[in-house]
């Protein structure tokens, strides 16, 4: 068995235990779903012209219903229809938004994917309704309980090509503000949960003027989500390192992925009353084991304090193929099951 899936066999040490009936357990998709083969090749036959455009559009239209249908089929607690549309995280801002070009492929943190890093010419500005027209259609159709996909101001911040004059801090205080007003006007289209992929807290955490920028940039986050739901999403290090900023942006729920974090290490009541885990591990194929995870939960959750936790892959779920991703987002009601049932206790 692989290191990270050692990581979710339950620790005599830590069995701390908490009562199920007291523990909220929702579940959802934390990142775009993998293009299925068909899709695949529909796109790949429309660059070579072999195809048309509303053939492909018919296809993307397919299979994000039929992702939808598998999260309504699974009992997830939120609805993403996979964003299958989307070729990266940074994209449909980075297209759509004033002050930005689309730089070069660049790697994505230390996976075999790749993005377009985004280039940063001038100060940014928001243009109205361009991430609203790029969601896939069965959550636009259905907005509430729905999850928006966002990159986190400080990775998304951090990893673009900043030759705008502005200094570094600044531009993740700026983007934390149109990032806010982009979920105001979701929330005006009945949208109510979001995330906010902040991968570089983990790898790369932030200090002085750029931690400080970070919490400013949340505090405007959570105030536009309320009554909503804001998750920082953490994944690809150690979440303990992400512990300075998120445990100072509440109300937005603090996420860990509990791969890459040891949930007997982590600090005693330290993130408010709900905190997200990223239970899956995409980067192996290898099943977990639901009563093992559901330990690993139950230890984290005690530890932090937290009575509500959100469940979910932990690095992007678009590192698998297509089937493989299916069968890993099929234990998630198991774990919740297990939780219930006072697995792993």
């Amino acid at each position: 068995m692989c290191a990270t899936q050692n990581r979710f066999r339950a620790d005599r040490r830590y069995k701390t235990r908490v009562r199920a009936s007291r523990m909220i357990v929702r579940v959802g998709l934390t990142s775009p779903f993998p293009r299925p083969e068909p899709l695949v090749q529909a796109t790949r036959d429309l660059d070579r012209g072999r195809t048309s455009a509303d053939a492909v559009e018919a296809v993307y239209a397919r299979t994000e219903e039929e992702v939808a249908e598998l999260e309504t089929r699974l009992g997830l607690d939120v609805r993403t229809a996979g964003y299958l549309r989307w070729p990266d995280l940074f994209r449909p801002i980075a297209e759509r938004w004033s002050g930005f070009a689309v730089g070069p492929l660049t790697r994505w943190l230390e996976t075999n994917t790749f993005y377009r890093q985004p280039i940063l010419l001038a100060p940014p500005a928001r243009v109205a309704g361009a991430v609203a027209a790029q969601l896939p259609g069965p959550i636009r159709r259905r907005p509430a309980g729905s999850r928006i996909l966002l990159p986190g101001p400080y990775t998304f911040a951090r990893l673009l090509d900043n030759r705008s004059g502005e200094a570094d801090a600044a531009v993740v205080h700026r983007l934390g503000r149109l990032l806010a007003d982009e979920v105001r006007e979701l929330v005006g289209l009945g949208f109510d949960q979001f995330q906010f992929s902040d991968p570089l807290l983990a790898v790369e955490p932030a200090e002085g003027p750029h931690a400080e920028a970070t919490v400013a940039a949340y505090a405007a986050l959570g105030a536009a989500a309320d009554p909503g739901t804001a998750i920082a999403w953490t994944h690809g290090a150690d979440g303990r390192r992400a512990l300075p900023v998120l445990r100072r942006i509440r109300p937005v729920i603090a996420g860990f992925d509990l791969s890459e974090t040891d949930p007997g290490e982590l600090p005693d009541g330290d993130v408010g009353p709900a905190v997200a885990f990223g239970v899956l591990d995409p980067r192996t194929t290898l099943a977990e084991e639901p009563r093992d995870v559901a330990g690993v939960v139950r230890t984290a959750a005690a530890r932090l304090g937290a009575s509500t936790v959100w469940l979910g892959p932990g690095a992007p779920l678009d590192l698998l193929p297509w089937e493989p991703a299916v069968r890993k987002v099929e234990l998630l009601g198991r774990i919740r099951g297990a939780l219930a049932n006072g697995g792993g206790a």
